[in-house]
């Protein structure tokens, strides 16, 4: 059988009873495009998500206070993060003997009641230094951040970031030079940040910074210099592991702890979380495809429904073929086009809404969607193989029939 002959026979087959054929690829339709919006959600998340944790800083290494642990390291605890493990005298220490570090920036952070111009709000307060902006990628809306001189003079300065602005003092208000009250002490406020935007990890512009100096003295009364957070930037990527590792051994024996499993401090590699964020969220997409990828299964099931019925209808035309002297592989070949070209349609056809779901989940919902060229290929190519399949079985009975048989078919 020519092309030309198989495809003119294929669009009549198809047409001759439309509202089957639609409801068939209907099918087709739902699963393509909801697989496709399913892993555009998945990897808009996954996506997100990184860029979050890059915001944050470069090359980043964070060491917070582990468990804060009873006598003898008995059962009691405080918490992980809950301690003062952690001391002005470790940061000094790493800074001053592990190498290829870009800057390191001590800190001591906690909640407080922060008021201005008859407004307030409970926000988190983080005692700093100047490299503080550098580890962090903090970058300036306006004014200037943490200098030295307040370091050393503990000056009672403060920087915002700008929803703490906004709650603080109204929108579209510079609040650069303004005072507000930290713990019942005024504080003028010198700069504000940039936005990064809230996530999961905590709304980044929801906090006030003040020189580390001032916060020991006047907010914690924190005599023994303890700190919540030491961040490091390394010098580049590569150096990262290394620097963890020495950071780890400095705090051990600083520490005079033995077992490393009964430290009482944690660091954290920037690319740690990286990964482990993209293990959950690749995990989430790989569900959700997969819940989506059963109404594919069910469309299939739906397109050999329809090519058993075709050919329980045309027996009599596939007998009357066969004695004109078509072969099995002409007829075989005849059905398989068919179920393929439901599948096709319906692929094209859910692609298309796929795109416009995922479009449509990031205008109204405000949800990061990504549509890769992958779960394209992988959708489209899914629904060329349950045409296949699905359409083998009704091919092949249709190939088998006895010729004889299907003409005196009623």
């Amino acid at each position: 059988m020519k092309t030309s002959d198989l495809f003119e026979e294929t669009t009549s087959a198809l047409t001759s009873n439309k509202m089957r054929s639609g409801l068939t690829i209907l099918g087709i339709v739902i699963g393509i495009a909801s697989v496709i919006a399913m892993v555009a959600i998945g990897n808009g998340s996954q996506n997100s998500i990184d860029a979050t944790i890059q915001s944050i800083g470069s090359n980043l290494i964070m060491i917070t206070p582990g468990f804060a642990r009873g006598p003898a390291n008995g059962p009691v605890s405080a918490g992980r993060g809950g301690s003062t493990t952690l001391t002005q005298a470790d940061a000094t220490a790493i800074q001053s003997q592990i190498s290829s570090i870009a800057a390191i920036s001590p800190e001591l952070s906690k909640r407080y009641q922060v008021t201005a111009t008859g407004n307030n709000t409970n926000t988190t307060v983080t005692g700093t230094v100047p490299s503080y902006a550098q580890v962090r990628n903090e970058q300036l809306a306006s004014g200037s951040f943490i200098a030295d001189q307040d370091i050393a003079s503990l000056n009672r300065v403060a920087v915002l970031g700008p929803t703490t602005e906004t709650d603080l003092f109204g929108t579209g208000v510079d609040a650069t030079g303004q005072t507000i009250r930290i713990n019942n002490i005024n504080f003028t406020v010198i700069g504000i940040l940039q936005s990064k935007g809230g996530t999961g990890f905590g709304n980044q512009d929801d906090v006030i910074f003040v020189p580390l100096s001032t916060a020991q003295q006047y907010l914690a009364g924190n005599s023994n210099g303890s700190l919540s957070e030491i961040d490091i930037e390394a010098s580049n990527q590569s150096a990262m592991t290394s620097i963890q590792t020495q950071v780890t051994n400095l705090l051990l024996s600083r520490h005079n702890i033995s077992n490393p499993t009964l430290a009482d401090f944690q660091v954290l590699n920037q690319q740690s979380i990286v990964n482990t964020a993209s293990s959950v969220t690749n995990t989430m997409t790989i569900l959700l495809a997969s819940v989506a990828g059963i109404s594919l299964v069910v469309g299939g099931i739906g397109i050999m429904n329809m090519m058993l019925t075709t050919v329980t209808e045309r027996t009599r035309e596939i007998g009357l073929r066969k004695a004109i002297g078509a072969d099995e592989t002409d007829i075989n070949m005849q059905f398989l086009t068919e179920s393929f070209m439901l599948t096709l349609i319906g692929g094209i056809i859910g692609i298309i809404l796929g795109w416009v779901v995922a479009w449509g989940v990031t205008t109204f919902a405000g949800i990061t969607t990504s549509v890769s060229l992958t779960s394209i290929i992988l959708a489209f190519g899914v629904s060329a193989i349950i045409g296949i399949i699905f359409g083998y079985y009704p091919a092949r009975r249709a190939s088998k029939l006895n010729p004889i048989e299907a003409l005196r078919y009623e």
